[in-house]
């Protein structure tokens, strides 16, 4: 099981409208996106099977996609329907077999294989259009690799550094937690958070209660970090979709219930979850500066078990490995933020 097996976010669906055309890279595979006639989405490689031009550079027009070099014209199936140069259109042999997609969520998925397992589906995003929620979405690009964003997302010693101030500070408090590996995830079950919580502590949290805050990482590329204090939740969702081993594109989806602060609330949410996301596209761009200089040799403690978890997890899918098939892990960590 190759991560070419799995779902990966091509676009946000209303990125892939009528009469335009996307190029994407996913595992360093170039793609050309686009809408066919019916209106569904269609998943090309980034290349005319005439010349090899690109395909992203070409034309759409009533779901067809026109090469850019000699007009060679696709249909939502990647069959070649049209080639000027000839004196009449007629049945073709030529073909760009397209590749698998689901569009769910809001978003447009792609599968590099298209004979994977089917029983792989592409991450459900929590509350996503349901009543009393709300649901804010980014993009932001990651000059590093994703297992080091999927780290930085799931990774709470670092956020009273890097985040100082904004969001935890230094305080030597003691945390505890819970976690496991199982089912090709792995979940963090935290214990003892109040009311380190910086900036936001005065609206999300201001008469100190515990928090119930959970992490979870799912293969290959997803992380979720669940906040619920009191009758207030917020989720932060990360979809890392790798372009190649050293970049890579972040969907963030910020869901949230506040009950009747949901609306003004989201000008404020939108704004901080960026800054503290430009924060931490900061740092990774120079640890990753200084992976490709010295190597990514790394050192641990304690906290870090999950983000050796995560690493097993993701070293079983590159070796072809179901990674569902693990043995489940269950441990307890301390640390102080």
């Amino acid at each position: 099981m190759p991560f070419e097996d799995y779902w990966y976010v091509v676009a946000e669906s209303r990125e892939l409208t009528a009469n335009r055309v996307l190029a994407r890279r996913v595992l360093d595979e170039r793609l050309a996106c686009f809408r066919g006639a019916d209106g569904r989405p269609a998943i090309l490689r980034d290349r005319c099977v005439h010349r090899n031009a690109p395909l992203s550079e070409g034309i759409v027009r009533r779901g067809l996609l026109s090469c850019p070099y000699h007009g060679w014209t696709y249909d939502g199936g990647g069959r070649v329907v049209h080639i000027p140069a000839m004196a009449e259109d007629g049945p073709q042999a030529h073909c760009s077999p397209p590749y698998p997609f689901v569009e769910q969520d809001g978003f447009v998925y792609v599968r590099l294989r298209r004979d994977a397992p089917a029983d792989i589906r592409p991450f459900p995003m929590p509350h996503y259009g349901e009543p009393g929620w709300t649901n804010l979405r980014l993009q932001n690009r990651f000059a590093n690799s994703v297992a080091n964003c999927v780290e930085n997302f799931i990774d709470i010693p670092h956020t009273a550094f890097v985040h100082r101030g904004i969001f935890r500070s230094t305080r030597g408090e003691r945390l505890a937690a819970t976690v496991a590996r199982a089912d090709g995830a792995v979940h963090v079950a935290y214990r003892n958070e109040r009311g380190n919580l910086g900036t936001y502590r005065w609206f999300l949290n201001p008469g100190g209660h515990e928090i119930r805050h959970t992490d979870s990482f799912h293969a290959p590329n997803v992380t979720s970090v669940i906040y619920e204090i009191g009758a207030k939740t917020f989720i932060i969702t990360s979809q890392a979709v790798p372009v190649d081993d050293r970049e890579t594109l972040v969907y963030t989806d910020l869901t949230y219930r506040f009950g009747a602060w949901n609306a003004l609330a989201a000008p404020f949410v939108r704004r901080h979850g960026q800054r503290i996301i430009d924060q931490d596209i900061e740092i990774l761009a120079r640890q990753g500066e200084n992976i490709a200089r010295y190597g990514a040799e790394f050192r641990d403690t304690p906290a870090d078990l999950i983000h050796r978890m995560v690493d097993s997890i993701r070293e079983a899918i590159a070796r072809g490995e179901d990674p569902r098939a693990l043995p489940k892990v269950v441990q307890e960590i301390e640390f102080r933020v």
